[in-house]
């Protein structure tokens, strides 16, 4: 069966959207890294297949752009079944979602990205078909209603979050198989960059390479985002060729540190040591003084400044670590002065 992936939710694309899917593994063979997630998955496809099933509800979850739609995509093509990709915010009503499962074949895949965001009332919806294959739809108003079960044909749900604490425990406990996506070393992130790099045509050299890959904060979808921004930098500057200094100054040019930190992160870090003494402070306090969203604090920038140990968190709040003064510069104060601070 030639695979399809059907997209039920409306917008926009973005601009790198076509470029980004062409870099996407379509086989397991083919994902780099996460290599005990990947075991387990063979495990599971395989198993399906032998009993000629539909593999289990698989509920994947860590940080932002580490490859959970890309795995479910995978999961997909390794089955030879369709998928249907859509997302808990973009399904508003119980009708919504009944006509989403109706329309699925046996052994399809639906993707629901960010399944954290799914309302309490479709949860309801859902419980039924992930474990009884059915769907329950009340008919009528008042005393003449009456409810039918139509039976589902027996498919996949996968879900991505970056919450996983938002998620009700009935709805965690219906998927069979659940896997935690963890940062990437330094070895995959470069075999990352340098794979991309060959879709891309692109000529880098391997001090290229090792220069982007350090700065992808161990996130594969930053190393792709900021390979095909030195790409154009290389193209425009240079003669097209990726090397260190190329790659060095076009991330430099970006605002991207060494380790792979921007300006918001460094904002962040002066924020919490300059106008909080280094904490500890709240999430939306931070998110005031340097006006972001507390949300998009807590799911893409803190995640990163915490692996590198620049962050702790406390009961009070937020506080930097002495790496944090270090990298922006700022002397760190000893016991004494930070106690009369």
């Amino acid at each position: 069966m030639v695979v399809q992936a059907e997209r039920v939710v409306t917008g926009k694309a973005r601009p790198d959207d076509a470029a980004e899917l062409s870099l996407r593994p379509k086989r397991l063979a083919e994902v780099i890294g996460q290599e005990r997630v990947k075991e387990n998955l063979e495990i599971l496809i395989a198993a399906a297949r032998g009993r000629d099933e539909a593999v289990d509800h698989v509920l994947l979850y860590g940080p932002p752009g580490l490859g959970k739609t890309t795995l479910a995509h995978v999961i997909a093509n390794e089955m030879g079944v369709n998928i249907k990709v859509t997302a808990g915010p973009a399904i508003e009503r119980q009708g919504d979602l009944a006509a989403i499962l109706t329309n699925l074949q046996a052994g399809d895949v639906l993707f629901i990205d960010e399944v954290h965001r799914l309302g309490r009332v479709l949860e309801e919806v859902l419980y039924p078909a992930m474990e009884d294959f059915a769907l329950d739809i009340v008919i009528g108003k008042g005393p003449s209603a009456r409810s039918i079960r139509l039976q589902l044909p027996r498919f996949t749900v996968i879900g991505a979050t970056t919450r996983l604490a938002l998620m009700t425990a009935p709805l965690r406990a219906r998927f069979g198989a659940v896997f935690r996506l963890d940062y990437y070393g330094e070895g995959a992130m470069k075999a990352i960059v340098r794979r991309a790099a060959e879709i891309l045509q692109v000529q880098v050299e391997e001090r290229g390479v090792a220069e982007i890959a350090c700065r992808a904060r161990s996130t594969p979808r930053v190393a792709l985002r900021l390979l095909r921004r030195v790409r154009d930098y290389a193209q425009v500057r240079a003669d097209g060729v990726i090397t260190g200094g190329v790659a060095h100054d076009a991330l430099d040019l970006l605002d991207v540190d060494e380790l792979g930190l921007d300006e918001i992160d460094r904002r962040m870090l002066r924020a919490i040591i300059e106008k909080f003494s280094g904490g500890p402070v709240g999430l939306d306090t931070i998110a005031a003084s340097i006006s972001e969203e507390p949300d998009t604090i807590m799911d893409v920038y803190e995640p990163y400044l915490l692996q590198l140990g620049f962050l702790e968190r406390t009961s009070r709040g937020r506080k930097a670590a002495r790496q944090a003064y270090e990298h922006v510069g700022v002397a760190y104060p000893e016991d004494g002065q930070r106690s009369l601070l």
